[in-house]
């Protein structure tokens, strides 16, 4: 590339029409918080003045602003400004023009930076100058005393010289040439000689040089100085300090031009001056590198964080690299870092949590959590939720203190306060009859109520809770409860016990005490409530009633007949003898009771049976324990919520209220409810609402969370899940049934095989359950209830069994027979004969025969076979042939002696082993 093509303009770079450049340009590389950088190119444009021949040049720039304690001093430079003097431009005040441009914009870049003391040491360096320039100043006039000046005007600065007196004019500029080489941190520029016209301007400079000498006592000062002054900072607002330097030329103009400013007017100077002195300037230029903490050309690239930075020329750091500096020093500092001291906290523990709420109220790690459950053998997952006692063994473990809240503020106040005695009033007695499974029970109610009922039911046994309320010759009422008694009903009983106030316990006089007597018994001391035993069927012949009171001291009932405080009364149903005696007795025990209930209130009661009707919905028998149930109430009961939208009494009809003590059938309920939850009335539907979703999030909370599994359960399950699964799905027409229906399926399950109940509810077999059952492949059970059309068409195609019945026994029997038949036929092994073998010969092609002596039994050909030693099977299977002598025959008997071979040609057989035939009987399986 020739020298032409590097003389073309680039972007930016202009080249000027004139001799010199008026811009100057720099580059400035900018650095940003995370690494990055920018260079951006910097112009400083001069501007040129053109002077007539003999006008002097204006004063330099000042080095840094003016202090404010230095503005009186401003008018000095005016009376120094008629001091001309012609001065030669060369190359190197060209460059020191160049480098003052450039630290002049660095310097206006730092002023906004600059802060007081800067401000304040820069004042006392002025001041210090301006003793030695006056000192200096003075010099120069006694040794140009004999010299009058010819001052010519001056034109005005560009900038004011705040720091320098006005002094006298100074004839002689030799004087200067000595000052120049002190390195003296020069706040301001020192006053210009006087310029002179150009023509007499040499053969004034020649005789004057031999005066040097007389200059000695300014070195002195510039030792002082430059030894007392710091040194200057490489971007600082202050001026340059001058540098020390050779004179190029015997003449000292060029120490002069160092203070002059650099113009860029080359036609200011003579020409005659001028042009011999710019190739000797250019020697001075590489002198610039010994310049110390001014050189810019090993310092670096010039940055704006350089330029802008406090430090003195240090490079400033990124935000980011201080961070990460910061972060260095702290994971140094790690190690031996003072350990914080734990903060203990005040845990709100629910009654159900999760691991990671549990470690977010504790301010500690969900991994520690889990480890420590580990360690206590609870393996849990962080999103496992755990109950109220684990979460506690967590809280002190972690050394935190446990505050045990919960939610069951939402939930109804049970109330346990009594009405007013004024406010109670007498209430029907609440009779519940218990008894075995066909004594009776129900027979006896229709008896006393004058109905049938026992021929609705199916099989002649109750398998729900009745209530009815019968109204007596003298107008008074008793409610009565008929609980079944077959074993299933269990629970129904302990219903049945908790709401009574009286139970009559019927016992066949036939048939003794049954097993549900005896639990019968129990629940009514359970409970806490009188019994009256009724013995029925006397009129039957072998009839013994008093068998029945002395069976019935062995579970602690003593009747009065045998001197005790149970009453019995002896009836018969069927002849309806007795009953009257058995009211007497009961409303005898009703007013020692002294049953009364406040009707004036809300009502509460109690849920005897609920279902899902197809064409009611659901739908709950209640026995109001107080207050008065009305039309439109809006109640809870259980999970559910609902309003009254109708009310029926036990004989069908519809009735607006219901007062205490009477069993009623309520239509208007979300949903069935349980059996045994409890109905209470509150203000509106909203409260309703709230209550029952507190309570179904509780029942979720139940199922859905469970204890955390130990090992030695997760071993159990897995044996467990050995047994063979018995899935089903049973529907049913009352929650009670539904009940008592699971209840009797879980006690079937055995160690080889468990009964699976996948669903469970209240009314007809739906689509749903069909499909559920199809998916798992198991029957559905259908208690009193039917599957709709569509039901129906989904299960003939996916090919599910419905099995439907109205007997409970009947059902549990045929679960049992079923399950029975998935585990298959058991075998049974029965030994025929034991013979012990003497002898082992050559059989020929059946390998090895074997004599034997029959001890026990007969071995028969047509049986399987096992050979024994040491009592260890060593073969097992079938006898080729049996040999007495030389004749084949069927069987031997104990006592005898025969041969036999061995299928499979097994041979290992030796004198002393021994030899069983058994047979293999198949017998169905029963649970």
């Amino acid at each position: 590339m020739s020298d032409t093509d590097n003389e073309k303009p680039k972007l930016g770079m202009r080249q000027p029409l004139g001799l010199k450049r008026t811009v100057e340009t720099g580059v400035v590389k900018q650095s940003f918080s995370h690494g990055r950088s920018n260079n951006v190119v910097v112009e400083v444009k001069r501007s040129r003045t053109l002077r007539r021949p003999g006008e002097a040049e204006p004063a330099p720039a000042p080095a840094a602003p003016a202090a404010p304690v230095a503005a009186p001093q401003a008018p000095a430079p005016q009376a120094r400004a008629p001091e001309p003097r012609p001065a030669p431009v060369s190359p190197a005040n060209s460059l020191l023009s160049r480098q003052e441009l450039q630290a002049k914009l660095l310097r206006e870049a730092e002023e906004s930076r600059m802060n007081a003391l800067e401000e304040t040491r820069r004042r006392e360096e002025r001041l210090r100058q301006e003793a030695i320039e006056e000192e200096r100043r003075r010099a120069e006039e006694r040794a140009r005393a004999a010299e009058a000046p010819a001052p010519a005007p001056e034109p005005e600065p560009a900038k004011p010289e705040p720091v320098v007196e006005a002094p006298a004019p100074a004839p002689a500029p030799v004087v200067e040439a000595p000052a120049a080489p002190a390195p003296t941190p020069v706040v301001a520029a020192p006053a210009p000689a006087p310029v002179k016209a150009a023509t007499p301007a040499a053969p004034v400079r020649a005789p004057v040089a031999p005066p040097a000498p007389p200059a000695p006592p300014p070195p002195p000062l510039t030792i002082t100085l430059d030894s007392s002054l710091p040194a200057p900072r490489l971007f600082t607002p202050v001026a340059r300090p001058e540098r020390p330097r050779p004179a190029p030329a015997p003449a000292p103009a060029p120490a002069p031009a160092a203070n002059a400013p650099a113009s860029t007017t080359a036609s200011a100077a003579p020409s005659g001056v001028g042009a011999p002195k710019r190739p000797g300037a250019e020697p001075p230029r590489p002198v610039q590198r010994d310049r110390k903490g001014d050189d810019r050309r090993t310092a670096g690239k010039l940055t704006v964080n350089r330029a802008l930075g406090d430090s003195d020329g240090a490079r400033a750091r990124s935000l980011a690299a201080l961070k990460r500096a910061r972060e260095k020093e702290h994971r140094r500092m790690g190690g031996p870092r003072e350990v914080q001291a734990k903060q203990v906290r005040d845990v709100q523990v629910p009654e159900t949590i999760t691991v990671q709420e549990l470690a977010n109220r504790m301010a500690e790690k969900g991994a520690d959590l889990v480890k420590t459950l580990f360690k206590m053998g609870m393996p849990v997952t962080m999103t496992q939720t755990i109950d109220q006692d684990t979460a506690e063994l967590l809280v002190t473990e972690f050394g935190h203190n446990i505050v045990r809240v919960s939610d069951s503020d939402i939930d109804l106040a049970i109330e346990t306060d009594s009405d007013d005695e004024a406010a109670l009033k007498p209430r029907p007695p609440v009779v519940t009859i218990m008894g075995h499974v066909d004594h009776g029970k129900t027979s006896l109610l229709d008896a006393l109520r004058g109905t049938d009922v026992v021929r609705g039911e199916a099989g002649g046994i109750t398998q729900h809770i009745g209530a009815y309320q019968v109204t007596l010759k003298d107008k008074s009422k008793i409610t009565f409860l008929d609980t079944p008694g077959h074993e299933a009903f269990t629970e129904m009983r302990a219903r049945g016990a908790n709401v009574t106030d009286i139970v009559v316990l019927v016992v066949a006089a036939d048939d003794s005490i049954k097993p549900q007597t005896v639990e019968a018994i129990n629940h009514t001391k359970a409970a806490g409530v009188p019994m009256i035993v009724a013995i029925n069927k006397v009129d039957k012949h072998d009839a013994n009633p008093q068998k029945v009171r002395e069976a019935l001291l062995q579970y602690d009932v003593v009747v009065e007949e045998m001197s005790g405080d149970v009453q019995d009364v002896e009836v018969s149903a069927l002849k309806k003898t007795g009953l009257d005696n058995l009211i007497e007795k009961i409303q005898l025990q009703a007013e020692l009771l002294e049953l009364r209930a406040n009707p004036d209130r809300m009502a509460e009661g109690a849920v005897i049976e609920a279902k899902l009707d197809k064409g009611r919905g659901p739908v709950a028998t209640i026995l109001v324990n107080r207050g008065t149930l009305k039309v439109g109430d809006v109640f809870v009961v259980g999970a559910e919520s609902g309003k009254v939208r109708a009310m029926t009494n036990d004989k069908g009809q519809q009735i607006k209220e219901a007062g205490p003590s009477m069993p009623i059938e309520v239509l208007g309920l979300s949903g069935v409810p349980r059996a045994g939850d409890l109905l209470s009335v509150v203000e509106n539907e909203a409260r309703a609402r709230e209550v029952a979703e507190y309570r179904q999030s509780v029942i979720t909370n139940k199922r859905t969370t469970s204890v955390p599994a130990s090992l030695e359960s997760m071993f159990s399950a897995l044996k467990d899940k050995q047994a063979i699964e018995y899935p089903l799905v049973v529907k049913a027409d009352t929650q009670g049934s539904v009940e008592a229906i699971v209840s009797s399926i879980n006690k079937i399950s055995t160690d080889d095989i468990k009964a699976r109940v996948l669903h469970s509810g209240v009314g007809g077999i739906t689509e749903s359950d069909v499909t559920l059952a199809g998916a798992s492949g198991a029957p559905i059970i259908g208690f009193n209830v039917r599957p709709n059309a569509k039901a129906r068409e989904i299960a003939e195609r996916q090919k599910v069994a419905f099995k439907y019945y109205d007997v409970i026994y009947d059902l549990i029997d045929e679960i049992r027979a079923g399950m029975a038949g998935e585990l298959g036929p058991e075998a049974f092994e029965t030994v025929v004969g034991r013979a012990e073998i003497r002898d082992v010969f050559s059989a020929g092609k059946h390998g090895k025969a074997a004599g034997l002596l029959v001890t026990e039994g007969n071995i028969r050909k047509a049986l399987k076979a096992r050979i024994t030693r040491a009592d260890v099977i060593i073969y097992q299977g079938e006898i080729a042939s049996l040999r007495r002598f030389k004749d084949d025959v069927a069987e031997v008997r104990a006592g005898l002696e025969c041969g036999v071979t061995f299928t499979q040609n097994f041979v290992d057989i030796k004198p002393g082993d021994f030899l069983e035939t058994f047979e293999v009987e198949l017998r169905e399986r029963t649970l």
